[in-house]
């Protein structure tokens, strides 16, 4: 990214930051953080983030992902993720950009695309996240979007042909072929998103492995496989993650009934609860609970 594109995408974003993260432009983000927190855990919708000042350390599983300035990442299915930005600080804050990417917008691009325009994705499912350097057309692309905020008269008719743009520059991009299987009904990425969503929606019940693969339409034997490509952890753990994560939202309104919270994200024993929940964010419920309530008062929508 030359230096005066870098500058203006750093302008737009600090001019029209809002204290919620939302724009006058349905699914457009706009983060600004000015410090560096401890990592800590959210989910990460399906998503685009382009950084455009700082540096943000992702972790979903056992992989780490780094992204910084000129950079971008996708998120391809809604994943228990742990991150924080890196050196941010008032003088210096990170700045970024996200759109928030809908299957049904990919789909009608792909039916849009001519024969041949758009490479064959393949059958088996691709990573839930990946980071790239942003090509000079999709930086373009994103800060005529931003310009828009300025002209709201134009903004109407002009932002949906722009945001279909930054989907073909993605779909056509490095990473293209997670960002087409999200638009694909039958890709190996839709099963695994399938699952996702039961297991989010029912984590505090316990299941077979065999069932959920049942509801996902795949042998037992794929859906492994591909969830674990897709999510980068086994199902019995990417369902531990969410009753985790979900305790720990339950703990800022309800910080003195650790053992009912527990329960409720589905574990019967107190002990193994405070253990998992301690060797995730490194503190007790008990301990946790009060510094959590304070945060969650503040906290900013997530943004990868």
């Amino acid at each position: 990214m030359d230096r005066d594109r870098l500058d203006e995408f750093r302008d737009l974003l600090a001019r029209h930051v809002r204290p919620d993260w939302t724009t006058a432009v349905d699914g457009v983000l706009i983060s600004k953080v000015e410090r560096s927190d401890p990592p800590s855990p959210s989910m990460s919708g399906t998503v685009l983030a382009v950084i455009a000042q700082g540096a943000k350390h992702l972790a979903l599983g056992d992989r780490v992902y780094e992204y910084h300035a000129g950079q971008y990442l996708v998120a391809s299915v809604d994943l228990p993720v742990t991150g924080h930005f890196v050196g941010a600080s008032p003088q210096h804050p990170a700045l970024g950009f996200g759109l928030t990417l809908e299957p049904s917008a990919v789909a009608e691009v792909l039916l849009q695309a001519g024969p041949g325009d758009v490479p064959h994705a393949g059958g088996s499912a691709l990573p839930g996240i990946a980071v790239s350097d942003a090509p000079d057309a999709l930086l373009d692309a994103v800060i005529r979007l931003l310009r828009l905020l300025d002209e709201p008269r134009d903004r109407a008719v002009l932002a949906p042909l722009v945001k279909r743009e930054i989907l073909w520059r993605l779909i056509r991009g490095e990473q293209g072929g997670i960002v087409r299987q999200l638009g694909l009904a039958d890709s190996s990425l839709s099963h695994i998103a399938r699952a996702v969503r039961w297991i989010r929606e029912h984590y505090a019940q316990a299941f077979k492995v065999e069932d959920v693969a049942r509801l996902s339409g795949m042998s037992v034997s794929a859906f492994y496989r591909n969830f674990q490509a897709v999510t980068a952890m086994s199902p019995i753990r990417f369902q531990k993650q969410i009753r985790l994560q979900e305790a720990r939202l339950l703990l800022a309104t309800h910080p003195g009934d650790v053992t009912g919270v527990g329960r409720r994200v589905g574990y019967d024993s107190a002990s193994q609860f405070s253990r998992e929940y301690r060797r995730q964010f490194g503190a007790p419920p008990s301990e946790d609970a009060t510094r959590l309530r304070d945060s969650v008062r503040t906290a900013a929508p997530v943004l990868p």
